[in-house]
């Protein structure tokens, strides 16, 4: 039978595997992609990892997010991470909208399923002794600093943030800038040092910031509207951190652990501008101590539909509500499928069914 996962292994991933195993105290970083309702397929691998397999082998670990993925990091650092995720799931799942929607209805919408996932317990993911979590945004700049209240404007300054992108990903940084809410015990050295052309401000995220973070990491613009006034944060507008950072190609090979990615690709784009840019995929020394895991081909396959879920069901499904929510938890379902074939790799890892960058 055809294994439900890929593995692809950076260098110095690879080499410490085939001296040492692989042990739960190895893992330094996890990182989680922007995305959406791709994000629910790896729902099993989540509610493995927090609720197994680091859960005795304490150390300090950095959860970054952007998106959907900031969400499942910090349902991961809840006292109970296994509680956290599935009512993730079962809200984010069960999402629903009329056939005509503003903005403001759908952050609306976002910010009430926000306050349910957090369940009024909004301290514990950021007083977590272990688990540490950054939550990364974007925030308008040039073209993009002001346009509140006025649709057209931003429209119009992210055609030219896109046109920018298509020549160039360090055009881009002139449209926006990459903003990361981080835990107050962790100070994000590691992302300090410049690693790309983004300039990039750090906030201690607080009581006072989580919610506006977490939602503003996810507010696609013209879906959602800009957060602004962000307690501790610089003034401005602030968009989804998928624009910069959609599959987060940071400088992990400035951490001397390893990196345990669950992905729903096998691949890494930088930005979200760049997914239809195959020449700008990540495949470098960054990657070198990551462990990427995601769904195979053949898994995906028998799915409803047989695809992950995605943003466009949306409109696919339309207002039948009900079967799009129930094909999306059976994806839920199924990713515990992934989970099992992952645990049974780290228990005795076999490097001939590993792929590298």
């Amino acid at each position: 039978m055809s294994s439900p996962i890929t593995i692809r292994l950076g260098q110095r991933a690879r080499q410490r595997i085939a001296a040492e195993g692989l042990q739960a105290a190895d893992i330094a970083i996890v990182p989680a992609a922007a995305g959406g309702p791709k994000g629910l397929i790896l729902h099993g691998l989540d509610c493995w990892m927090f609720g197994e397999f680091f859960r005795h082998a304490p150390r300090q670990r950095r959860l970054v997010g952007a998106s959907i993925g900031a969400w499942r990091m910090a349902a991961s650092a809840f006292d109970d991470p296994v509680a956290a995720h599935k009512r993730l799931a079962r809200l984010y799942a069960g999402q629903r909208y009329p056939d005509k929607v503003t903005p403001d209805y759908v952050s609306r919408t976002c910010r009430a399923l926000l306050d349910e996932v957090l369940d009024g317990r909004v301290a514990e993911p950021l007083q977590h002794p272990h688990h540490h979590l950054s939550v990364l945004t974007v925030r308008g700049i040039g073209r993009l600093a002001n346009t509140q209240g006025t649709r057209w404007r931003e429209m119009a300054g992210f055609l030219m943030a896109a046109a920018g992108n298509a020549m160039s990903r360090n055009r881009l940084a002139a449209s926006m800038e990459r903003v990361i809410f981080h835990h107050q015990r962790d100070d994000a050295h590691w992302l300090r040092d410049g690693f790309d052309a983004f300039s990039s401000h750090f906030v201690g995220l607080s009581e006072a910031n989580l919610r506006d973070a977490l939602l503003a990491s996810g507010s696609i613009p013209l879906v959602l509207e800009a957060v602004t006034n962000i307690a501790g944060a610089p003034d401005g507008a602030y968009w989804d951190g998928g624009l910069i950072d959609y599959h987060l190609h940071l400088p992990y090979q400035r951490d001397p652990g390893l990196v345990l990615y669950p992905h729903f690709n096998d691949y890494i784009v930088p930005g979200w501008l760049d997914k239809s840019m195959p020449w700008r995929r990540a495949n470098d020394h960054a990657l070198e101590n990551m462990i990427l895991v995601s769904p195979s081909p053949q898994f995906v396959a028998t799915l409803p539909n047989a695809k992950l879920p995605d943003r466009k069901d949306f409109n696919v499904y339309g207002q039948d509500h009900d079967r799009r929510n129930r094909d999306w938890l059976q994806a839920v379902g199924e990713s515990e499928r992934m989970a099992e074939a992952f645990a049974r790799w780290a228990e005795k890892p076999d490097l001939h069914l590993t792929s590298s960058f």
